[in-house]
């Protein structure tokens, strides 16, 4: 659970400074907020971990 918690709080605060991604807490891996997915306009298909298209399929 605490990693999930360390997840949303980087997503969130990504989303609040209006960026497009955040550093994954754990891998260091970049990865796309929902906001930033959402403007692009469709699903990519790739499973991104935000993807408001999808459940992160």
């Amino acid at each position: 659970m605490e990693k999930e918690a360390r997840i949303e709080a980087a997503h969130a605060a990504a989303v609040a400074a209006g960026q497009a991604g955040y550093l994954d807490p754990d891998t260091g891996l970049f990865v796309l907020t929902a906001a930033f997915l959402a403007k692009r306009g469709t699903c990519c298909t790739r499973g991104c971990r935000h993807c408001p298209y999808t459940d992160g399929v």
